[in-house]
């Protein structure tokens, strides 16, 4: 078969074949419909999927074809595809030069890219191709920024993984570079952080979050809403359990609103409020009167709680699927987004955007029988599990 003795490698010849069609396809657009939006995400798209599968595994067998695709990439995404080829391989560490030259056949081909747009199409390049090269690599900064921001952060998300190839697998692809992107899902690491965003929309954890939890701190009128729009769901939810002894409050700093609600629904209750940072513990302590305790510390989902009733904030980066599928407490309130309904659910706010889940482990059925039973009797104070949010 053609494609299989111009591809490199036979056991992925026909997914190395629809990378390079579809930047073929990329062109194809660009030529029919040269808009500013294409050129923009098609830039950011193309450097994170197909560019970026070329530099770590050259598709093709002859190096002069090769050498031909990365001057095409270079045409597509209006710089030298050899430079970010450079620039990536030394972020995975390279230091072999040859490894790190910048092509001049390349260079000549964004050369030749600008220079016809320059004197051949003034207007279309200041209005519609400028603009929008400068957005995708904006995007392409976005994207490269939030990848590594508190370390290097894996995204999990179905669709983000099919139409990106796996990009979202960034702890596995780091842990093996060389790897093909249809590898990447058997090697998903359960050790790393995860996020529910793909990179480029991760600064939403922090803009829409963090710097909302400022603003609920400096305005009363908004805590009062948010904390009756909050008490109402975990009324209707706590009235699903009996009386938990012993509650664990992930992320508890900042505007506390979860534990100054139990403490004032759950009276008889012990709140521990855990988190990682020790200012948002000492803000907390400010709202929080009564039987809570304070732990400075990071959360692990695979550290045995010993806690009746678990609550984990929307703010959490680990993992989250992990605390659907194996709850580490007897049960547990998750604030999620209105759009991820899991087990008995009550929305918190349609302005808001939430809604709080309540899971229980190994059944969807109703509290386990530990719960139960221990509703009605003291427990001792134990050690809780070390937290593990991001603010």
């Amino acid at each position: 078969m053609m494609t299989a003795r111009l591809l490199r490698r036979a056991e992925w010849a026909r997914w190395d074949a629809l990378l390079v069609a579809l930047a073929l396809l990329h062109g194809a657009l660009l030529v029919a419909w040269p808009s500013l939006t294409l050129i923009a995400v098609g830039l950011w798209w193309n450097a994170n999927t197909i560019s970026h599968n070329f530099i770590h595994r050259p598709f093709l067998k002859a190096r002069a074809l090769n050498v031909a695709f990365s001057c095409y990439l270079s045409l597509l995404l209006g710089f030298p595809q050899s430079l970010w080829r450079a620039r990536h391989l030394a972020h995975h560490g390279a230091t072999n030069r040859g490894d790190l030259k910048v092509s001049p056949l390349d260079l000549a081909a964004v050369a030749l890219l600008w220079g016809i747009l320059f004197f051949g199409a003034p207007r279309f390049l200041a209005t519609v191709y400028l603009p929008g090269f400068l957005i995708g690599v904006g995007l392409c900064y976005l994207q490269g920024h939030y990848e590594h921001a508190c370390g290097t952060i894996s995204h999990y998300g179905k669709l983000y993984n099919l139409l990106f190839f796996n990009d979202g697998y960034h702890i596995e692809h780091h842990a093996r570079p060389g790897a093909h992107w249809r590898e990447l899902p058997g090697q998903r690491s359960r050790d790393g952080n995860a996020s529910r965003w793909p990179a480029v929309l991760r600064w939403l954890e922090c803009v829409n979050l963090c710097a909302l939890e400022q603003l609920v701190l400096r305005l009363p009128a908004l805590q009062r809403f948010v904390l009756a729009r909050h008490e109402r769901a975990f009324r209707l939810l706590l009235a699903e359990l009996p009386k938990p002894r012993r509650v664990g409050i992930v992320g508890g700093g900042l505007f506390p609103r979860t534990a100054i609600i139990l403490s004032k629904l759950l009276p008889d209750s012990k709140l521990v409020l855990i988190d990682l940072s020790a200012a948002n513990l000492e803000i907390a302590r400010g709202f929080v009167n009564g039987n809570a305790e304070y732990v400075n510390a990071r959360f692990e989902i695979d550290q045995p709680c010993d806690f009746d009733l678990l609550t984990v904030p929307l703010a959490f980066t680990n993992d989250r699927r992990a605390i659907y599928t194996r709850p580490p407490a007897a049960a547990v309130l998750v604030h999620d987004w209105i759009w991820r309904p899991r087990g008995s659910t009550a929305i918190v706010s349609w302005l808001l955007l939430k809604r709080l889940n309540l899971v229980f482990p190994g059944s969807a059925g109703g509290p386990p029988a530990r719960l139960a039973a221990n509703s009605g009797t003291s427990r001792s104070s134990r050690a809780a599990c070390a937290p593990r949010v991001r603010r």
